[in-house]
């Protein structure tokens, strides 16, 4: 068995399995027609429940065929263009030469004398990122597995910061149309179940300032402790952007860790268009970004980062056989000191790759295609009598839902809404995502590919329409 690990022995081992490996995935790539097989679940369920992992195939070719029946063939494909769904983008091929490397050599990200270079690299990618974010001289930060964690991390920065004396006077606020790791990390953090306060959003789903200000004021009359305030830079569900610079005024006035959740609108910081969209960005404590969500990097690939560097010392531990405190006074660059994570991978040689392939202009253009993409698909909606679409985007995300001519009831009208999404996602045509704005359904685009045109969203929105149409007529037949 020894043949199987990498080392010097196996070099041209590893060299032909790897291609092996790669020639099928790019076959793959470069026949797939459509996103999604529409496989069921209880169609491949017993393909993967049949095989016996204890009887190896011991072939690496037997391997990949066995591999294209229980994954390759029913892969739900980001890469193509009616892929429309969720917060996933296409990966750019520098990005994935990365991963190719970092899984190979292996480095841990947690010590100097398991990274070495990992580490600097890491650590010059922080700063470049604080700097396009405009910190400031003393900000710093560490990757992370993903938004959830960096959010976790900073509201744990904040809580430290607030220095409590009581977890239940601590409070959170962010809007209505936050993410839901806010909630699940005021939990884990042991804050009380009424800690996140939940701040009306306006029209086009931004946090409204007015409604922030009376939370604060009303937080502090009542004897509680105003802990953090979550703004948004590219909700999940609408892509908006909350008013950063009056959200950043409110924080000064009221001494409160302004966090900023920009794991979707990251990609803003490497735009030649729309930068602007997210000043007031400059004034955070603390911020989220997503390199897979808006950089188009493999996941996964994120980081937290923060105005102040000392206020990483809160996820701090010292153990003597990894970090131990002596290596802070000999200057030895230990990322562990700053993570919640212990063995950590190489992720951001993904980014590193990005940048010194493509360069930060080619994501920003790639970025600001989507984003152009998705004001013209506003137009289409906003033109189509079929359809009601929710907000003008602010990144690339468009909420709508069909509105039948000939049915006015609104819970019908949800379920042929329903319907639609999983017809069309069981079709393999196309893939769309769904969510709730109020108490009704609405289908969503996300459209993070460049390589989507505006005929690509004309064309689902008549396999929608066709879709809801077909139930309509269906439920009028069985009404009859």
């Amino acid at each position: 068995m020894r043949s199987h690990l990498l080392n010097d022995a196996t070099a041209e081992h590893y060299r032909r399995s790897v291609t092996e490996g790669v020639e099928r995935v790019a076959a793959k790539l470069a026949t797939t027609t459509s996103p999604f097989s529409g496989v069921t679940v209880d169609a491949l369920t017993p393909v993967v429940d049949r095989i016996d992992l204890d009887r190896p195939l011991r072939d690496t070719a037997a391997v990949l065929d066995e591999l294209e029946d229980v994954y390759l063939r029913d892969a739900v494909y980001f890469h193509h263009p009616r892929y429309l769904a969720h917060l996933n983008c296409p990966v750019v091929i520098p990005a994935v030469l990365g991963e190719v490397v970092l899984s190979a050599v292996n480095s841990s990200l947690d010590t100097w004398d398991q990274s070495a270079g990992a580490t600097l690299i890491e650590r010059k990618l922080v700063d470049w990122t604080t700097a396009r974010l405009g910190l400031g001289p003393a900000a710093d930060g560490v990757f992370t597995s993903g938004g959830s964690q960096s959010n976790l991390q900073a509201l744990l920065l904040a809580r430290e910061e607030t220095k409590p004396d009581d977890l239940g006077k601590l409070r959170v606020f962010a809007s209505e149309v936050s993410h839901f790791s806010v909630k699940k990390s005021a939990k884990l953090l042991g804050l009380g179940p009424d800690a996140v306060v939940s701040v009306p959003v306006d029209h086009d789903k931004r946090m409204q300032t007015v409604a922030l200000a009376r939370e604060l004021e009303r937080c502090t009359r009542d004897g509680l402790v105003p802990m953090a305030v979550v703004a948004t830079a590219g909700t999940t569900d609408f892509g908006s952007i909350d008013p950063l610079p009056e959200i950043a005024e409110l924080c000064a006035q009221y001494g409160t860790w302004m966090h900023v959740d920009a794991a979707y609108g990251c990609g803003l910081l490497a735009s030649l268009q729309h930068r602007d969209r997210i000043d007031g960005i400059e004034r955070a404590d603390s911020v989220t970004v997503d390199y897979h969500k808006s950089f188009f990097q493999p996941v996964s690939s994120s980081a937290l980062l923060v105005r102040d560097t000392a206020t990483l010392r809160h996820a701090t531990y010292h153990a003597e056989y990894l970090n131990p405190r002596r290596s802070v006074q000999e200057r030895i660059p230990n990322q562990v000191d700053k993570s919640l994570q212990t063995t950590r991978r190489f992720d951001a040689l993904k980014l590193w790759m990005t940048l010194r392939v493509m360069g930060a202009d080619g994501i920003g253009e790639l970025f600001d295609e989507v984003c152009d993409l998705a004001a013209e698909g506003w137009e289409l909606l906003a033109a189509d009598p079929r359809f009601d679409v929710v907000v003008r985007p602010s990144l690339s995300t468009l909420v709508f839902r069909y509105i039948p001519a000939s049915v006015t009831d609104p819970a019908e009208i949800d379920r042929a809404n329903l319907y639609a999404r999983k017809a069309l996602f069981a079709s393999g045509d196309a893939v769309v995502a769904g969510t709730k704005v109020g108490s009704r359904h609405y289908l969503k685009f996300t459209l993070l590919n460049p390589e989507t045109t505006a005929a690509d969203i004309a064309a689902v929105l008549d396999l929608i329409a066709g879709h809801a149409e077909q139930y309509l007529g269906e439920s009028l037949d069985r009404a009859s």
